[in-house]
């Protein structure tokens, strides 16, 4: 049998593992000089992070989110547009989960650095992409959502409070249903992130009681012995019920 077809590509090899050293060496620059440019790093990682290989995209998101950790956040917050427009096509992957983990725990950082401001458009981008990766069937990506959409929650402000109030009101069954999520790190960000969604929560209407009679509903009353003490707590400190 001819085992050629087997072996590793050594080359591939060497270059994947220059990729990964090169990574490295960005963090360590970074931590012995602090005030290291990041013009020429930032533009290396921006090509390689739209490489049609994903294992190269994902080194380039982590070595994006390497920058963000590391570098003086007057330096971040120069290069915030190329940062944020990398992070978002980020979260559209097509085929790695990888990627889009590394763009939210990334975008998180990144907000927190920046402290939401100057986001423009991509506010929504990142909002309704998160929105859809909290019920991803990845833990970390679900777990790396739900923090940052908790986030979104505390820089919505005037300019995108109405927007985000729709959001997080179509967002309710999800919210709901990760409080008891199989994850126990994705049940605690979730109980968190539904605490920063708070101030966002119209009741429904529909499922508000109107009369003695519906409160006496047994139907309604099993549905709502399923439901987790704390889901029970939340419904009702937001009127839903």
């Amino acid at each position: 049998m001819d085992m050629q077809g087997h072996q590793p590509d050594c080359k591939s090899i060497t270059t994947e593992l220059e990729e990964r050293n090169w990574i490295e060496q960005v963090s360590w620059k970074l931590r012995l000089q602090k005030r290291e440019p990041l013009k020429n790093v930032v533009f290396i990682l921006a090509e390689r992070a739209r490489d049609p290989n994903a294992e190269k995209r994902h080194l380039a998101m982590r070595g994006l989110g390497t920058l963000a950790r590391e570098a003086p956040d007057k330096q971040v917050r120069r290069y915030k547009k190329v940062f944020l427009d990398l992070l978002v096509h980020g979260l559209y992957d097509p085929v790695s989960s990888e990627v889009i983990h590394e763009s939210v725990k990334t975008l998180t950082i990144m907000l927190g650095k920046i402290q939401g401001q100057g986001l423009g458009s991509f506010f929504i981008d990142i909002t309704l992409q998160t929105r859809t990766l909290l019920d991803d069937e990845n833990d970390n990506v679900r777990y790396s959502a739900f923090v940052l959409f908790g986030q979104l929650a505390a820089f919505a402000g005037r300019k995108w409070k109405k927007f985000f109030t729709h959001q997080v009101n179509q967002t309710q069954d999800s919210l709901l249903t990760h409080l008891q999520d199989k994850s126990p790190q994705v049940a605690k960000a979730c109980k968190m992130t539904v605490r920063a969604c708070v101030p966002y929560l119209k009741p429904r209407r529909e499922q508000c009681f109107q009369s003695e009679e519906d409160q006496r509903n047994p139907r309604l009353s099993r549905q709502l012995s399923h439901y987790h003490p704390e889901v029970l707590l939340f419904l009702y400190a937001n009127k839903i019920l």
